[in-house]
């Protein structure tokens, strides 16, 4: 599987138990959509390789208590710890016109209500404290806060993200 045509649903966070079930920590808004998984691709050595699920039971909030199939010791377990989960992009839910996947906005260009054409969305930065896009501004990465009032609305057809962006934001990445 191609990690382009994939998301990130999230990570190995540690080993539990003497087992080899792992707890998962995942990184999307409706956890318990995907409480009957059948299925994962784990990042390993920077690719994707299909892994089978015993059990995945959602536990609260955003953790999930799993167990791989063949995987029966801490042993076995302990070097998936930190690697990444995937689905395919076609398992994703349709979203209505109005909303988007922040990976939805890579390869769009940013425009602001004053100062125009910002540049093309390189990288989303999804961070614990804040949501980022990382936009090409004459050569430089700019960080744009994906956040109301400043993310005014995006235009999936035209590809375009409408922006307000802070007094002076684009001036701290311009200095040298």
């Amino acid at each position: 599987m191609n990690k382009d045509n994939c998301f990130q649903l999230g990570h190995i966070a540690k080993v539990h138990g003497l087992h080899g079930e792992v707890g998962i920590v995942l990184d999307v808004d409706y956890p318990e959509d995907y409480e009957d998984l059948k299925h994962v691709f784990v990042e390993q050595k920077s690719r994707l390789v299909p892994f089978f699920l015993e059990h995945f039971v959602w536990q609260h909030s955003n953790k999930v208590l799993a167990k791989f199939e063949d995987y029966d010791t801490v042993e076995a377990a302990a070097p998936l710890v930190g690697s990444g989960l995937f689905l395919p992009l076609s398992q994703l839910e349709e979203l209505p016109e109005d909303q988007y996947y922040y990976h939805e906005l890579i390869g769009f260009e940013v425009l602001d209500e004053v100062l125009g054409s910002i540049g093309e969305v390189k990288v989303i930065y999804d961070l614990e404290t804040q949501d980022l896009m990382g936009v090409d501004h004459q050569g430089k990465e700019v960080l744009i806060p994906i956040q109301d009032g400043i993310v005014m609305r995006v235009d999936k057809v035209a590809k375009k993200v409408y922006c307000q962006l802070p007094t002076g934001l684009l001036d701290i990445y311009l200095e040298d």
